[in-house]
């Protein structure tokens, strides 16, 4: 299990707990559930990097306790 902490510098700070081999869409999804808005409309970035909906967490070896930037279309 991993735990993920998201942060859209707005005041919403989200702590969510995954599987390495989840896609972004399930985390997306999973971030949603917490903040009350729709998956779709979330970006996660890590400084220029746009995380893509249907690649793992793995794949972009992101691992326990990683911080990652919430951004909203």
């Amino acid at each position: 299990m991993l735990e993920i902490t998201c942060n859209d510098r707005l005041g919403k700070k989200v702590r969510v707990k995954c599987n390495p081999d989840d896609t972004i869409g399930d985390l997306k999804k999973l971030i949603a559930a917490q903040t009350g808005t729709r998956y779709d409309k979330i970006v996660l970035k890590k400084w220029y990097t746009i995380f893509k909906d249907n690649i793992r967490l793995s794949d972009y070896e992101i691992h326990d306790g990683m911080n990652l930037e919430l951004y909203y279309q």
